[in-house]
């Protein structure tokens, strides 16, 4: 039986503004995102929920296709003109948007300017998370091991030179743009020959590029999120990535994924769940974390673990871990959601 969120929710309407889309690389994964969440939502009935879809120009349009403007009396406006008597009032912001503007702080920056609470973690530790160079060194000042890597700051002969060095001593490398998510810009090499034309791509999309060791690793996930005011860390499910390929954005999120997933992970010893759970604690607090985070680990060969990637507004896809893992440990998501909404805006 699931458990119920605790505290008791008021009986006035709260109007919450659901954004996503984005217009980036990710804008497809966000609707579907939003569109878990809505379901979710639907089943408060204190909640008046308004969903509006961010284009490409940054542009907040309706279910109905007509433009809208969140302007800073908190209201929602018709984009076409009309008087603030026809202007939705927005008391709680849900930012599901993967990549940017969301997961990268930009958009939690004009809510907190706005005076709106809202979803997920705040605009610094977004921006810290988002960069795949920056969480390194996050996680190593907090004592939290992670993968051995080289760090490029240029596209030029020098930069490319340190990279062929790693690809050397350490034989197969990943090479990633910094500040991309979810797999996006992410190439997995074995070839000196090979290694230039996924630095080209890889710069294509950040000015700062990641090659780091490849190793052959079990993929660990927890999720980590503020319940009832107390942190919970959830044991760790597992990606099964197919033998015969990277666990690249497509394999990721398609529908005809072939990985597979285990929301409890098997075989680990108490000393191996002990670290992974005291690892994510020191990550959402030294990170400064708010309401919710999916936190990936490696598991090598040799019992090695390293903390891979703090995610600071995960998938809530069909085949997303983080839903299904709040699920497994008893929680109920509109329960959860509809308690931090009503917490905030009391």
């Amino acid at each position: 039986m699931n458990k119920q969120a605790p505290n008791s929710t008021p009986s006035q309407t709260i109007h919450v503004l659901l954004i996503c889309g984005g217009g980036g690389s990710e804008h497809d994964v966000s609707l579907r995102t939003a569109d878990f969440i809505q379901r979710e939502l639907a089943k408060s009935p204190t909640v008046q929920l308004t969903r509006v879809t961010m284009d490409g120009d940054g542009r907040f349009v309706d279910e109905n296709d007509q433009v809208r403007e969140l302007r800073s009396d908190k209201l929602l406006y018709s984009a076409s003109g009309g008087n603030s008597g026809s202007a939705q009032p927005v008391d709680y912001v849900i930012p599901a948007i993967h990549g940017y503007p969301g997961e990268t702080g930009d958009l939690q920056s004009q809510l907190e300017i706005l005076g709106l609470p809202y979803f997920g973690c705040g605009p610094e530790a977004s921006k810290v998370c988002f960069n795949k160079i920056t969480t390194k060194l996050w996680l190593t000042a907090l004592g939290i091991d992670n993968t051995p890597y080289q760090f490029l700051c240029a596209d030029n002969a020098d930069e490319a030179a340190k990279a062929q060095d790693a690809l050397k001593q350490w034989g197969s490398v990943f090479v990633k743009a910094s500040n991309q998510g979810s797999s996006v810009g992410c190439y997995k090499v074995s070839d000196p020959e090979a290694l230039d034309g996924a630095l080209r791509e890889a710069f294509k999309l950040s000015p700062y590029v990641l090659v780091e060791k490849c190793l052959k690793v079990r993929e660990l996930e927890v999720a980590a999120y503020l319940y009832d005011g107390e942190l919970v860390v959830t044991p760790p499910g597992e990606v099964c990535a197919p033998e015969d390929t990277f666990y690249s954005y497509e394999e990721k999120y398609a529908e005809a994924s072939r990985a597979r997933t285990h929301v409890v992970a098997e075989g680990l010893s108490d000393a191996q769940l002990g670290w992974i759970r005291e690892a994510s604690k020191r990550a959402f607090v030294g990170l400064q974390l708010k309401d919710l985070s999916r936190i990936d680990f490696f598991l090598t060969d040799d019992g090695e673990i390293y903390l891979n990637e703090v995610n600071t507004f995960p998938g809530m896809t069909s085949i997303s871990m983080f839903p299904k893992m709040l699920q497994n440990q008893g929680h109920d998501f509109s329960s959860y959601l509809g308690a931090l909404i009503h917490s905030a805006v009391s």
